[in-house]
């Protein structure tokens, strides 16, 4: 299925498959393929730096569920939930993010360029550590690695990003844009 372009229907769809992969966890302290973190910590996360994104950029409050320690499937699903509300205001065509480092920009296209893009990326992540099927859209893996790599100086030292992982010569574009962000894509549980 081709992602949409449009910013809350991209994010339903792919939070609709990250939220299947939360569904399907069996184990939240399963070692995931970020050097120190578990699959709870891949959803703690997604919930945890979001609402501060979207409060100081944009005044908005995102709905508090419980803790991702508590219960991680509801912790996320009221985040997931919240994010897609803010994305199907109509009024929400009408508001800018604003932030110090990247200026100012509509809403709806700084949660698809910074949120929903990270919960594509960490769709991998849980998937991995989980024993899920890992396969990411390649168009959008394609495109997004087509950006990044356009301005890897800016990425690598924002220090979000691990160093790049060297994948083999004609790797497929998700096996490139996991190497490209720091990801071993042939990382296995140990």
């Amino acid at each position: 299925m081709a992602l949409s372009d449009r910013p809350a229907e991209r994010h339903r769809q792919v939070a609709g498959l990250f939220t299947d992969r939360v569904r399907g966890t069996r184990s939240w302290d399963a070692p995931a393929p970020v050097a120190d973190w578990t699959a709870r910590d891949v959803v703690r996360h997604l919930t945890e730096w979001c609402p501060g994104f979207l409060a100081s950029g944009a005044g908005i409050t995102l709905p508090q569920g419980p803790s991702v320690a508590e219960d991680p499937v509801a912790a996320w699903q009221v985040h997931c939930d919240g994010v897609q509300a803010v994305l199907d205001d109509p009024e929400t065509a009408h508001r800018d993010f604003t932030n110090p480092h990247i200026g100012s920009l509509p809403l709806a296209a700084a949660i698809d360029r910074f949120y929903t893009t990270d919960v594509f990326m960490h769709t991998w992540d849980l998937s991995t550590a989980t024993g899920q099927d890992d396969r990411l859209d390649p168009d959008f893996c394609a495109q997004l690695l087509g950006g990044m790599e356009q301005m890897e100086e800016v990425i690598r030292s924002s220090g979000q990003f691990g160093s790049r992982v060297e994948v083999p010569d004609g790797a497929d574009a998700q096996t490139k844009l996991l190497g490209f962000i720091g990801r071993d894509p042939f990382w296995s549980q140990r």
